[in-house]
């Protein structure tokens, strides 16, 4: 969604939780909260204006509008610090992932952008909705033997923004109210088709070949792949992360004896089954996740033109399609909204350091789509701060002390 510019006042009114905004402030740092154009865009003659990749390009021109005014604004311009929650964790990765990337740039000429770099120096992001065209495989390797869900509905367009109601581009950051503890979350009950069910066990299959691609090795060095039953190294660091999450909670004095998908013996982790993880928690989302086959997500509206409102940016999805009217997105510009394609290579200067934050209870995406960005990033080369924190959901911000900790620490020195 479209996104206007934060200021301190404006974070407090909309999201009801931590102001992240006052609090960076107080804590001496310098905040740049620039708007960015957005899905739902329209000029005067209704020709869509926000469509993929305008929002990057927007932030990158923030970027290059901060370096160019070196000396004259305040803060230190080699010092800069990306932060998002959901899509804007995507955009978090995106930015810190593609500095200077030649891709980017006829689109920053036509905007104007100042002709200056456009790298970060790290990376701060909460459980992205990133490598989309990746997204829906992830999703059916951990939840395609759930066959129900509780869609929540998005907000209509014409209501974001309103009094009262978050400001566009907000939505995805805004702090849900807390529910119990396994808890499903609000909306409706759905169950899946035969369709897509056959559906998801085919991405499941898709997304073990995809990470069999990688080469992932863990901080030992282990290769980390699936079986063709999608067992296997990766589901184990995976179960891992989940592992580390549930001991750190019990290190701090909660009693996780009643989960059922973890094996606990005198205070110790002993064992995570992630088929029991996804049946206990649930799915939030249908078959595929992202691009649907109706074109009705919000991530097919990311990726129109500016002349078609929504697209399919999956060949899986495209060839099963079942709206009226279909099409693909543009091949480059899909490949241009995942920061996955940028980093390990010579096409970008990726920043070098990240803090990467998935909630143990966060159903929009799978961990394992945060877990590779990282895996990525640290085969890069880049220093990565990765975890998985116990009974946090959906959100962002919630542990701004230590996030600042972690700023202090790299900048600092």
């Amino acid at each position: 969604m479209p996104g206007k510019a934060g200021t301190p006042v404006e974070m407090e009114r909309r999201t009801g939780g931590p102001n992240a905004i006052l609090a960076a402030l107080d804590h001496g740092y310098v905040v740049a909260a620039p708007g960015a154009r957005g899905r739902t865009n329209q000029d005067e003659k209704g020709k869509y204006t926000g469509k993929a990749p305008a929002l990057i390009v927007d932030m990158k021109a923030a970027v290059r509008y901060l370096r160019h005014n070196k000396g004259i604004l305040p803060g230190d311009t080699e010092k800069m610090i990306s932060n998002g929650t959901s899509a804007g964790g995507a955009l978090s990765a995106l930015i810190g992932a593609t500095g200077n990337a030649k891709d980017y740039e006829p689109y920053l000429k036509a905007l104007g952008a100042a002709e200056e770099r456009d790298d970060i120096y790290a990376s701060s992001v909460y459980c992205p909705i990133t490598d989309l065209d990746h997204a829906d495989m992830a999703y059916e390797w951990i939840f395609s033997g759930v066959h129900s869900y509780n869609q929540r509905s998005m907000p209509e367009p014409s209501e974001m923004g309103k009094p009262g109601n978050p400001p566009s581009g907000e939505k995805e950051n805004r702090k849900l109210p807390e529910l119990p503890e396994n808890a499903p979350s609000a909306g409706e009950v759905k169950t899946l088709t035969a369709k897509e069910i056959r559906a998801a066990g085919e991405l499941k299959d898709m997304y073990i070949r995809y990470i069999n691609e990688q080469d992932l090795r863990d901080d030992k060095n282990h290769s980390l792949f699936l079986y063709e039953d999608g067992t296997g190294p990766f589901a184990d660091y995976i179960a891992g992360l989940y592992a580390a999450s549930a001991q750190k909670a019990i290190y701090q004095g909660k009693n996780l004896t009643d989960i059922p998908w973890l094996t606990i013996h005198y205070g110790r982790v002993d064992g995570v089954d992630l088929a029991r993880y996804a049946a206990e928690t649930g799915r939030l989302k249908g078959t595929p996740a992202f691009d649907a086959f109706d074109l009705s997500s919000a991530e097919n509206q990311e990726f129109g033109t500016a002349k078609k409102d929504k697209l399919h940016f999956t060949s899986f999805a495209s060839k099963r399609n079942t709206a009226k009217k279909s099409g693909m997105a543009d091949k480059k510009i899909i490949g241009m909204m995942n920061p996955l394609n940028y980093i390990g290579n010579k096409t970008a200067d990726t920043a070098k350091h990240w803090r990467i934050r998935h909630g143990a209870k966060d159903t929009d995406t799978t961990i394992a789509v945060p877990a590779l960005l990282a895996l990525k990033l640290k085969k890069a080369g880049c220093k990565v701060d990765f975890f998985s924190p116990w009974g946090v959901g959906h959100a962002g911000d919630y542990d701004l002390e230590d996030l600042f900790r972690w700023i202090d620490s790299i900048c600092l020195k």
